[in-house]
């Protein structure tokens, strides 16, 4: 049941775990069954005690970024999902960017299409 973004692109938290998704990601990551998981730190927080484990794991949850919504299909969505994990504000700037340029793109072709020249153009093709 393992995600092939999973083998691409690093440990990520499962967004459908139980909590945080840090036993889930590591499970789909390794391949290993999410019980033997979950029962390997069960058995180390016996052992080990409540603190230890539990800032452990929360460390891991802090660090690990979240699954994707989807499967990364290119470079480019991935690079556009770790910047966007590492700084929000960034890639909205980027989205910023690349939407004012499709809004300069449609402009100029609206200014085209409503000119006078297409008007007379359109008029004398008919």
């Amino acid at each position: 049941m393992t995600n092939s973004y999973y083998k691409q692109g690093g440990i990520y938290r499962s967004r459908d775990g139980v909590f945080l998704g840090v036993c889930k990601g590591l499970a789909e990551y390794f391949d290993f069954s999410i019980f033997w998981v979950r029962m390997a730190l069960v058995v180390m927080f016996i052992f080990s005690g409540f603190w230890p484990v539990i800032g452990v794991y929360l460390v891991a949850a802090f660090f690990m970024k979240p699954e994707p919504v989807k499967p990364i299909a290119s470079e480019e969505e991935r690079e556009f999902y770790d910047s966007y994990v590492n700084s929000p504000k960034s890639a909205a700037q980027r989205l910023k960017k690349k939407l004012q340029e499709l809004d300069r793109r449609i402009r100029r072709m609206e200014d085209e299409v409503t000119g006078r020249e297409y008007e007379w153009k359109r008029r004398f093709d008919s």
